[in-house]
């Protein structure tokens, strides 16, 4: 198959105009863009087969008609007002079902959800600062980090030559691997299975991977491997690739027959020692270089600024909230950042005054040291604000209003501040730092701050016809083995659809960037989504979209749905081969769902005239000896775990149910007491 370039693809999709918003959105829940072309035909022939009827009665007989349906996302639909979200639940939702979804917001403004989570049951709301409320402009930021450090490798002895790298935004993406052992940048699934190798800025194929991890996989052994799953670490991202290339490829240096590293004469320096070269050099421009310094002389520049921020967390405040940050800043990188963000004429609102920064949130901890802090911590600290400067001794409480402290632990900060575990919802960006630490050590809810995610919502949007065609070619190889079973003995020949599907699916990747999405490799995901699905209850490219839901709102995770579940859907019934167990029971104890009672009646009458008469002996020997339960008791209440954020000390009610349950309970015992004391 002859290649073609990006433009002479794309330039042969069909061309359609732009979908509009309310044509995303039922995209979004009905499978793509192809089922959504049938579901328009459809409509449009059952329209035309009833003469016109409404919209809403032709989308029911389609339905009825039992044809082309889209996922199913949720069990309740939701209708939003000023107030309040209030769940609504459906008269019926079928599996696949184009024409049934929920009320969503505006693609930009939308928080996702991995847990479900209830906004009424969190007391703390926690904030990041680097990053999360102060975010970083890209790539400006990333440029003069990558220039810092290149200008320090210098001064420690590496050829000047490198000066001459430029930051290309394009290449790098969070979430990779650097393998220290052959300075190769990977991008892993969540298993350590390699969709990605890079050496330099060569792209390796699968035969030159293999040679170097059999099977393509790939341990995660901090001794060998770094994982760059910063922002912040971009620009290290993008040095790496460079200086190997850099050493690789230039004629005074000769690659070791072993890969790993290189020779100039009598000198060898390893992969290892330039990574480490790197890491020492990024961490001294960070803490003693000039990168604070310039950050501060240009905040314009490399700072993003938004008026909506003190309103967004004012309104938290006033739902009865509490707010806290934490950040690794020391305080007067902090203070001036912070000024900066909240420099406005006015408050939270516009006739308001404006406030000091520090006003907005209950405490403050600096120079947290995360993730420190959610282990054995450090001194905890007051923080002199006028100079800076740490105050002698150990803070030992409570914590001041309007006051700055340094240091200290997890597991003392929240015995001050009187919160548990599920009470506090820390938003940051750091998925090792503060979501994954967080989460595992102190069970804290979390919210992830994902900026990434406003580039990889419009690759999603923008180049539907990539993930249509996908869709299509999917399809086609289904047909090529369409009647063909066991017995069959010719070969479908697939190879210009697995061309297709590559091809289609490499153009996706790029669409992306050169390293391809930060979630997925085609149809896999990638350690960094794997790691946002598990420790992030919440995700959004911004803490600002939380001022477009209340604080009562309900996040209800989507159901995570297996092959299994998601290709088959509920109208194609699946009839179970006789003999069988039936493992659903019906409210009469030992009787099948499709059997009715008296013949369930029968069945025990005739296992009951089964027992021998030598066990009917053993039973009169025992006497009044019996086993408490000859089987269990269907349970008569909620008391499966079901992702719903939700306890028995949510309502009022619950408490008064429980209380009057245990009360029948503790009565239903004594009685039982009292009747066996009289029969002994």
């Amino acid at each position: 198959m002859p290649e073609l370039s990006q433009d002479q693809f794309e330039a042969k999709l069909p061309h359609k105009p732009p979908a509009t918003v309310e044509e995303l959105r039922q995209r979004a829940n009905s499978g793509g863009a192809a089922a959504m072309e049938a579901s328009r035909k459809r409509l449009n022939s059952l329209k035309a087969a009833r003469g016109g009827e409404k919209t809403e009665d032709v989308a029911a007989v389609a339905v009825a008609a039992g044809g082309s349906r889209g996922p199913r996302k949720s069990s309740v639909t939701f209708q939003e007002d000023s107030s309040k979200s209030v769940a609504v639940a459906p008269k019926q939702l079928h599996h696949y079902d184009s024409f049934v979804h929920g009320y969503k917001r505006q693609i930009s403004h939308r928080i996702f959800v991995n847990r479900s989570l209830h906004l009424e049951n969190i007391k703390f709301y926690g904030f990041d600062m680097d990053y999360t409320i102060a975010e970083y402009k890209s790539p400006q930021y990333e440029q003069l980090g990558f220039n810092l450090v290149k200008e320090r490798l210098v001064t420690l002895g590496y050829p000047v030559e490198i000066l001459q790298f430029e930051y290309d935004p394009s290449f790098p993406v969070r979430g990779l691997w650097f393998d220290s052992l052959y300075g190769n940048l990977l991008k892993v699934d969540a298993y350590g299975n390699i969709l990605v190798c890079v050496h330099g800025f060569e792209f390796l194929k699968h035969s030159q991977v293999y040679e170097l991890y059999p099977n393509k996989f790939l341990q995660l052994d901090e001794s060998r491997v770094y994982v760059l799953n910063t922002l912040f670490n971009l620009p290290e991202t993008y040095l790496l690739a460079c200086l190997v290339d850099f050493f690789t490829n230039s004629p005074q240096y000769a690659e070791q027959v072993d890969k790993t590293g290189v020779k100039y004469g009598e000198l060898f320096m390893s992969f290892r020692s330039i990574f480490q070269d790197v890491r020492g050099a990024v961490d001294w421009v960070h803490i003693y270089g000039d990168l604070k310094k310039k950050t501060l002389e240009n905040l314009d520049e490399y700072v993003k600024k938004d008026e909506r921020l003190p309103m967004v967390l004012s309104r938290i405040r006033e739902s009865g909230a509490k707010l806290f940050l934490l950040t690794n800043s020391d305080y007067n990188f902090t203070d001036k950042i912070m000024t900066f963000l909240f420099d406005f004429p006015h408050g939270a609102k516009p006739e308001e005054p404006h406030r000091d920064w520090k006003t907005y949130f209950d405490t403050i901890v600096v120079d947290a040291r995360k993730p420190l802090f959610f282990g054995e911590g450090t001194i905890l600290r007051q923080v002199d604000t006028t100079t800076g400067a740490l105050r002698v001794g150990t803070h030992m409480g409570p914590l001041q209003v309007n006051q700055v402290y340094s240091g200290g632990s997890c597991d003392v900060f929240t015995k001050l501040i009187g919160a548990k575990g599920k009470d506090v919802l820390y938003v940051g960006d750091h998925i090792f730092g503060d979501i994954l630490k967080s989460k595992k050590i102190r069970g804290w809810r979390t919210f992830l701050i994902i900026p990434e995610l406003v580039q990889e919502l419009h690759v999603w949007t923008d180049k539907c016809q990539l993930f249509a065609e996908l869709q299509r070619l999917d399809v086609k190889l289904g047909d090529l083995y369409k009647n063909l079973d066991s017995s069959a003995k010719e070969k479908p020949d697939i190879s210009s659809v697995r061309t297709c599907i590559r091809d289609v699916t490499h153009k996706m990747d790029l669409a992306y960037g050169m390293m391809g999405s930060l979630f997925r490799s085609g149809s896999r995901q990638t350690f960094f989504s794997s790691q946002v699905v598990r420790y992030a209850d919440l995700y959004a490219a911004t803490i600002m979209n939380l001022m477009y839901y209340p604080f009562s709102y309900m996040f209800r995770a989507p159901a995570m749905l297996l092959p299994h579940e998601s290709t088959v859907a509920h109208e194609q019934r699946f009839t179970l081969d006789a003999p069988m167990i039936q493992r659903t029971r019906s409210k009469n104890p030992g009787t099948p769902n499709d059997q009715p009672a008296a013949a369930g009646l029968e069945e025990d009458c005739k296992e009951v005239s089964a027992i021998t008469e030598r066990d009917l002996h053993l039973l009169s020997v025992s006497g009044n000896v019996s086993v408490p339960h000859t089987r269990p008791e269907t349970p008569r209440s909620v008391t499966h775990t079901h992702d719903e954020d939700y306890s028995d000390e949510d309502s009022d009610d619950q408490k008064k149910n429980g209380a009057a349950a245990r009360r029948r309970a503790s009565s239903s015992a004594s009685s039982d007491k009292e009747s066996s004391d009289k029969n002994k």
